[in-house]
């Protein structure tokens, strides 16, 4: 009998333990179960992780998640605040002649430094700068024709003339915004 019980433990076949006991067959639905929630587990883990990473660098680069986008109502009469500036206009009226050929014309300017409220050195740097910046003034204009001078290129003519003031002309000091007191071109014929 012994020859028979180690030719079953050979074939596989169900032969009794050494408990006594019958040995269960392998496989079955008992053994994939566990492993499927095993990868189910895992994935689950692994998509939970991915999102808080991404919340939390989403959160980081937007400094805290506010949204920097601004809508406005393009009917709103309102756009927000402007910026407060103090005001130069210790230059005074200047009137030249245009580079016109061969009619001659004149410019009267009178004209308004914006500088940043409470900037005390832009204060001294201008006031100490008064006879400079009427001779910059004077010959700004003294190079312009009329057809430059006209009412729909004002605002090009302001961006210019902070942009040659800042870059060329001042050292600290910053001009923030150019208003015209008075800007006439009068054509003589």
């Amino acid at each position: 009998m012994s020859d028979e019980a180690n030719f079953d433990d050979i074939e596989g076949g169900d032969a009794p333990d050494a408990g006594g006991g019958s040995r269960k067959k392998s496989g079955g639905l008992g053994n994939i179960l566990p492993n499927i929630l095993k990868f189910v587990a895992i994935g689950l883990g692994a998509l939970v992780f991915i999102v808080t990473v991404c919340v939390i660098t989403y959160n980081i680069m937007n400094k805290g998640g506010k949204s920097t986008t601004v809508i406005s109502d393009p009917n709103s009469p309102y756009v927000g605040t402007r910026p407060l500036y103090n005001y130069y206009d210790n230059i005074g009226s200047i009137t030249v002649e245009t580079r016109d050929f061969p009619v001659k014309s004149t410019v009267t300017v009178d004209m308004i430094l914006c500088y940043d409220l409470g900037d005390q050195a832009a204060a001294q740097e201008l006031s100490s700068r008064r006879f400079d910046l009427r001779d910059f003034v004077r010959a700004y204009f003294r190079q312009k024709t009329v057809a430059e001078l006209g009412p729909e290129r004002e605002e090009e003519l302001k961006r210019h003339i902070r942009e040659e003031l800042n870059t060329r002309f001042l050292d600290t000091a910053r001009v923030r915004n150019i208003l015209f007191n008075k800007l006439d071109v009068t054509s003589v014929f």
